[in-house]
C-alpha cells in the first residue's frame, strides 16, 4: 500500500506524522508523494481541506484518512493517541477496509477575463460582497427564475459541510448518502419591497443553481479554505459533481455518531 500524509505544521502533528512513517516502514507500507493509494490528514478539518484539494486530480484513485490532533475533528476516524493503532489495521491483511464514498459540490464560474473556471468543494461554497456591501444577484433554479438575493452573502454545502457553516445559518444537517447541496442564505434582506425564501432549500442530485450577479459587483468568493477576490463575474452554476470523494474506514464511525460526538458530547443520557 502507498500513502502520503499532510499535517497541520505544529509540534504534535509533526511528531505523529513521524510516528507514523516509522511504523508504516515496520510493516510494509510505501511512502508515494505522487500517486499514493491512501491520504493521511494529520491535524483537523482544515488539514483535511487542503488535502482534499491538494490531491482533487486523483479523486478517482485515492481515499483519505483522518486523524485529529484537535478538539474537533468531524472528517477525523482517529485521535492522536491511536496512530499505532491505525496502523496496525492498515498493516494487517484480515483487517476489512471499507470505502465510504461522500458527494462533492461542483461550481462552475464565467468570468468576462478568464472565461470559464471549474472549482470542487467538499464541505461548501460562499458567495459574499466585498468590503460588507451588499449582494445583489439572481437566483435562477433549474433554468427558472427563482428569486432576486439582496444580503450578506450565499453559502452552497455539500451533505459533509452540511454540519459547518451551513449549520451556523440554520441550515439542515444533510446525511452524506443523499447527493444534493444545500442553499442558505446569509442575512437576506425581507422587507415590503424586497423578498426571498429566507430559508435554507435542498437541490437533489442532476438539479442546478445559477446565480447571476449585478454587473461589476466586487465579490468575495470561497471554496473551502479558499478565497478569491472577482469583480468581473457574469454567472456561477451549482450542482452535485460526478465526483465523489472516498474515505478509508478501518473501524464503524456512522455519521449521526459523528454529530453527536461533535455538537452535543458523548455524556450518558439520564
Amino acid at each position: 500500500m502507498k500513502y502520503t500524509i499532510l499535517n497541520r505544521g505544529d509540534r504534535l502533528s509533526q511528531e505523529l506524522t513521524e510516528t507514523f512513517h516509522r511504523l508504516a516502514a515496520e510493516g510494509g507500507m510505501t511512502m508515494d508523494q505522487h500517486v499514493p493509494d491512501i491520504v493521511i490528514s494529520i491535524g483537523g478539518d482544515g488539514t483535511m481541506l487542503h488535502a482534499f484539494h491538494s490531491h482533487i486530480h486523483l479523486l478517482d484513485k485515492v481515499s483519505f484518512v483522518g486523524v485529529h490532533t484537535g478538539h474537533l475533528g468531524f472528517y477525523a476516524d482517529w485521535k492522536a493517541t491511536e496512530i499505532a493503532e491505525l496502523v496496525k489495521r492498515m498493516t494487517t491483511p484480515d483487517v476489512e477496509m471499507k470505502i465510504v464514498k461522500y458527494p462533492i459540490a461542483e461550481i462552475e464560474i464565467v468570468t468576462k477575463k478568464a472565461g470559464k473556471e471549474v472549482f470542487y468543494a467538499l464541505n461548501e461554497f460562499t458567495i459574499r460582497g466585498d468590503d460588507g456591501k451588499t449582494l445583489v444577484a439572481k437566483i435562477n433554479v433549474n433554468l427558472e427564475d427563482f428569486e432576486m438575493f439582496r444580503g450578506d452573502g450565499i453559502c452552497i454545502s455539500t451533505p459533509s459541510g452540511s454540519t459547518a457553516y451551513n449549520k451556523s445559518l440554520q441550515g439542515a444537517l444533510l446525511h452524506p448518502s443523499i447527493e444534493a447541496l444545500q442553499i442558505a442564505e446569509i442575512a437576506s434582506i425581507n422587507n415590503r419591497v424586497y423578498r426571498t425564501l429566507g430559508s435554507s432549500m435542498i437541490l437533489p442530485k442532476h438539479h442546478i443553481c445559477d446565480i447571476f450577479p449585478r454587473e461589476d459587483q466586487k465579490l468575495q468568493l470561497s471554496v473551502d479554505h479558499m478565497n478569491i477576490q472577482r469583480d468581473d463575474i457574469l454567472s456561477i452554476r451549482s450542482q452535485v459533481s460526478e465526483l465523489k470523494v472516498s474515505f478509508a474506514r478501518y473501524r464503524p464511525f456512522p455519521f449521526w455518531n459523528r454529530v453527536r460526538a461533535a455538537f452535543i458530547g458523548n455524556e450518558p443520557m439520564e
